[in-house]
């Protein structure tokens, strides 16, 4: 039996980008899909006179939507006047909730549930590689796909992409060097799952933004997830604030030259955390000191981290796996924002320092020489070259994490 795809995408003030969207879905060599597409926006935006274009674009997007005839398409009206979001229950998150909810209410267990963006690009092959992956690698509950945002030719927002590209580039190679099971890259554009899995861990979480980080983070926690697919997404780069982070803000504050929020941690911060990992082994027999208790404690607020896991796990793997639910990527990633404070030397030595690192401990040098580490790293010339060498080196790394 052929499994079927549900195509879930959000939509605010999209009018521009959803001919080429459709173009790119017509194009697809697999063709057993469906589309389901919430047009959202909250609902007071009717009345706020700086809001009447977005109102318009979305009415814009209805009515191309409605004219659609080659796709089997679902349209979530949460945008005309009435229908809009109200209160706190908006945003990016409750609108994939939506889609992906419908989806998962018409779908067989086996089919499979794909979150798209309408301003990425999906080259004609993504959609089968996606079944692929899930037809071959049984196991894995969850996929997050590869991505690389081209450039634009418009220099500032390039500059903004590039900076912020690195940033995940970096943060996604310390974590694959230590083997952390958060070691992902979180983006709503290319997400996947089964409808067996969404429904079994209750679906996605409604959140304003960030949504695609917690939806794979719960995933990881309950099983194996892949990184890697020999087809990578294009999403648009662009300055925006639809949502509270994510590329659209972090390009707006870089490019007003606050990095703060997207900082290169240094590597030791990385190795405390695969440390505090290696620990679990011997936490299970006693309490013993790692490099972040203390942190812990304080996010915990409570003076024993460990002693409650083992009162309720009496089997070492099952203590493990409670201690790397406890662990998990939000945490480490607030452990790092709270550490770096004291051992960052400002951006630009904090990117070498990682540079360097990453050239000393991966096949780097078979791409770039040291010499190209010496000075101006974040130039703007430099970070095209060096998102480059990140972006493949990043991709030979998470083609070894596939599991299943």
């Amino acid at each position: 039996m052929n499994t079927h795809l549900f195509i879930c995408l959000p939509i605010l003030n999209e009018a521009a980008n959803l001919p080429k969207l459709i173009r790119s879905l017509n194009s697809q060599s697999y063709s057993g899909f469906s589309l389901i597409a919430c047009v959202n926006q909250p609902n007071e935006w009717w009345d706020d006179q700086t809001k009447t274009p977005q109102c318009i674009d979305n009415k814009s997007s209805l009515d191309f939507l409605s004219k659609i005839k080659d796709i089997d398409t679902t349209i979530i009206d949460k945008s005309t006047q009435g229908n809009g979001w109200i209160a706190k229950k908006r945003g990016v998150g409750w609108a994939r909730k939506l889609t992906m909810d419908l989806a998962a209410q018409r779908g067989k267990p086996t089919d499979i549930i794909i979150t798209i963006d309408a301003d990425t690009h999906y080259p004609s092959e993504y959609f089968q590689s996606v079944v692929d992956i899930f037809k071959n690698h049984p196991n894995v509950l969850a996929h997050s796909n590869p991505y690389y945002h081209p450039l634009s030719g418009k220099r500032k927002e390039d500059e903004a992409i590039l900076r912020y590209e690195l940033y995940m580039r970096i943060y996604a190679l310390n974590m694959l060097l230590i083997h952390n099971p958060y070691a992902f890259s979180a983006i709503g554009s290319g997400m996947a799952c089964t409808v067996k899995e969404y429904i079994r861990l209750d679906g996605m979480a409604p959140k304003h933004s960030g949504e695609d980080f917690y939806f794979i983070q719960k995933m990881c926690k309950s099983g194996s997830i892949s990184n890697y697919n020999s087809i990578k997404i294009y999403p648009q780069a662009r300055f925006s604030d639809r949502v509270n982070f994510g590329t659209g803000p972090a390009m707006i504050k870089g490019d007003a030259g606050d990095w703060s929020s997207y900082p290169f941690y240094t590597p030791e911060l990385f190795e405390r955390v695969a440390e505090t990992y290696k620990s679990f082994d011997l936490l299970f027999e006693k309490d013993i000191e790692t490099p972040m208790t203390n942190f812990l404690k304080k996010q915990l607020k409570r003076e024993n981290i460990w002693a409650p896991l083992r009162k309720n796990f009496k089997k070492k793997k099952l203590f493990i796996n409670a201690c790397t639910q406890l662990v998990d990527g939000l945490r480490i990633l607030q452990f790092l924002k709270e550490s770096h404070v004291q051992l960052s030397q400002g951006d630009e030595a904090d990117f070498k320092n990682n540079m360097l690192y990453l050239f000393n401990q991966t096949n780097m040098k078979a791409m770039i020489s040291k010499d190209d580490l010496i000075a101006e790293l974040l130039s703007f010339e430099k970070m095209k070259v060096f998102r480059d060498v990140l972006v493949e080196l990043e991709y030979k790394y998470r083609m070894h994490m596939i599991s299943g």
